[in-house]
């Protein structure tokens, strides 16, 4: 099986997890799904060092990875209060409410590596003056995706993390993201950023209006 494919196969059993969690919710006489949970949680150690993958594979592996990171803190506080009982009007409307990923997290987490990665970022720490360009075009603007990945680079070497691919690997990356981004955003730019956050470089693109 390929790592696309396996990431396929990561991206259904959360789906699967979140809807097997909310008819445990739902039901006081169901028991937690923890088999699928340990699934999801295999096939996100299994790539936590991104070692193996190109750029559009860690980016979506890090979308997944942010994804369950919501689902499993707001998981947990549930289960707290399914445990303890209502206290107050705010828990019992948490025992009930769904997370939408896309309204709450616009931003596309890029290069997030591991579970704990993804759950520190609920609480980033981000370095002073993150690099930032804006993008319409990386195929007319080459010289923009050259100043990005050498910030990338730099940080990656800065920070003591291994730097894979190379500058027209990462350019073909960069067109692709930008034209989702437009297309599903309806923007004329999108906004790439390179910050440190816990530790751990990140690469950070959204939607410019």
């Amino acid at each position: 099986m390929t790592i696309d494919e396996e990431l396929t196969v990561l991206d259904t059993q959360l789906r699967r997890l979140k809807i097997e969690y909310e008819i445990y919710f739902s039901n006081p006489a169901k028991r937690p799904p923890t088999d699928v949970e340990w699934k999801v949680l295999s096939l996100l150690r299994k790539f936590s060092d991104g070692g193996r993958m190109s750029f559009s594979q860690r980016f979506r592996y890090n979308e997944l990875a942010q994804r369950y990171a919501i689902y499993s803190d707001l998981w947990r506080k549930k289960n707290r209060i399914r445990e303890e009982g209502y206290r107050r009007p705010q828990d019992a409307l948490l025992s009930v409410q769904g997370v939408r990923v896309e309204e709450h997290e616009p931003e596309h987490k890029v290069y997030g590596v591991g579970h704990a990665a993804a759950a520190a970022a609920a609480t980033p720490v981000v370095e002073e003056r993150p690099f930032s360009m804006q993008c319409a075009d990386a195929r007319a603007e080459r010289d923009k995706v050259q100043k990005l990945y050498q910030a990338l680079t730099d940080a990656k070497k800065r920070s003591g993390e291994a730097v894979s691919g190379n500058l027209d690997s990462f350019a073909s990356f960069v067109q692709k993201k930008t034209e989702q981004i437009r297309k599903q955003y309806g923007c004329e730019l999108v906004e790439y950023t390179v910050e440190m956050q816990s530790g751990q470089v990140k690469l950070k693109a959204k939607a410019k209006t």
